[in-house]
């Protein structure tokens, strides 16, 4: 186990998760920026259909595709240090995306994906290594609405910028937003453990099953699990997010306007779930948390097939749900991990399949839509894949076990 360079306690540990959720903020924005200015991208750049699609496509497939190489960076470069990287692409991605012209675009949103991948796997990383278990989940859910945080963020200011600024510095606009983040990491954690290797880091090994650690994981029918559950949140989380505003266009006739800020309500209500989720699982065991999760999270497919004028009570529930339901896979795979050595892998393979996985879901669910002419068959299709997330993340979510060592 790499030994903690900072052990905190009390308020320098809430100083320490403040710092996380700052970072947070900056690990989902940078991929929903385009999407309220794509038309001024279009036209600006004259992307074709695909390759405007490719802007949203491309980070989700980094975050599977990219894991293992995340790991060995982190690996190599220690949690904070690679935090710090992760930081540094985002807006370097977010210059090059706002600076040039098509090319330039979607390089820069390839390097925006990779550094987020990083974030992705390192912080839960951090979570088990420098928070007491009682805490983790806490700190989790908190982490968790934070990234919902900045994707609303984004979502509501981008286009108002864009009408002042221009699209250019619309986008390039948040990057200030991750240099502050990098700015008061490098403060919390010192600027030696933000910007140096770390003496103590682990050796460099195979990205696949290779090292004991990544067997145990790669060998764990519960690691496999919570792999697929988190495949199933995903993929229904980004079918519905893609899907839903021209489903209400089509279903309830509403304008493009009016259905994007109704849509927006999924995402709102995602903080809710991220942080309920914590304070509830602390009682009973993850398992039945999960189970009220995915109850929530069937109101949306069965409100929208049986009572589809009802959509913003079934947006509130299942938005709630999906942040609870992110929430509890990151918790299990805390939980779940013997050590910091042990939740890199664990982490880069579940987010790292979980990823490739739910990418499919706004193309499966436009493909079905297409061959159906309806929206009963898409929808099915994400209660199938909610059904995914109950069964397997009951086979992953094991009882609460404390960390050895830790009451």
């Amino acid at each position: 186990m790499t030994p903690r360079p900072f052990p905190r306690r009390g308020r320098a540990l809430w100083i320490l998760l403040a710092a996380i959720l700052l970072v947070a903020l900056n690990l989902r924005a940078p991929i929903v920026a385009p999407a309220p200015v794509l038309g001024m991208l279009r036209d600006a750049l004259q992307l074709s259909e695909l390759q405007s699609g490719l802007l949203t496509t491309i980070p989700v497939l980094c975050f599977g595709l990219l894991a293992p190489l995340a790991s060995l960076l982190i690996a190599r470069s220690g949690p904070y240090l690679s935090v710090t990287l992760c930081l540094l692409g985002v807006v370097a991605g977010t210059v090059l995306r706002s600076s040039g012209g098509a090319g330039t675009a979607l390089l820069g949103t390839v390097v925006i994906g990779a550094a987020i991948t990083v974030g992705n796997v390192v912080v839960p990383v951090i979570l088990h290594r420098d928070f007491p278990y009682t805490q983790v989940g806490l700190a989790t859910g908190a982490y968790t609405a934070a990234l919902n945080i900045g994707s609303m963020a984004t979502s509501l200011l981008t286009a108002p910028l864009a009408a002042l600024l221009g699209w250019r510095l619309a986008l390039l606009s948040w990057a200030v937003v991750a240099a502050a983040a990098l700015l008061v990491w490098s403060r919390t954690v010192g600027r030696t453990a933000a910007w140096l290797i770390p003496a103590n880091s682990e050796p460099v090994g195979p990205a696949g099953p290779g090292s004991p650690a990544e067997a145990r994981a790669w060998g764990s029918p519960r690691a496999w699990a919570l792999m697929l559950a988190f495949a199933g949140q995903g993929f229904a989380y980004y079918a519905v997010t893609a899907w839903l505003p021209t489903l209400l266009v089509e279903l309830q006739g509403q304008s493009a306007a009016s259905a994007g800020a109704g849509s927006s309500l999924f995402q709102i209500a995602a903080v809710v779930g991220a942080l309920g989720v914590p304070v509830i699982a602390r009682k009973p065991n993850l398992r039945t948390v999960l189970v009220v999760v995915v109850v929530l999270w069937l109101t949306v497919p069965l409100g929208l097939m049986l009572l589809p004028a009802l959509w913003p009570l079934w947006c509130c529930l299942g938005g709630a749900a999906q942040g609870g339901g992110i929430t509890v896979i990151f918790i299990a795979v805390v939980r779940q991990s013997r050590n910091s050595g042990h939740a890199r892998p664990l982490s880069t393979m579940v987010q790292g399949g979980g990823y490739v996985l739910a990418s499919t879901g706004p193309l499966a669910m436009g493909g079905i839509r297409g061959l159906s002419h309806n929206w009963t068959a898409p929808l099915l299709v994400v209660l199938l894949a909610i059904l995914v997330l109950l069964v397997l993340g009951l086979v992953g979510a094991t009882p609460d076990r404390p960390r050895p060592g830790e009451a």
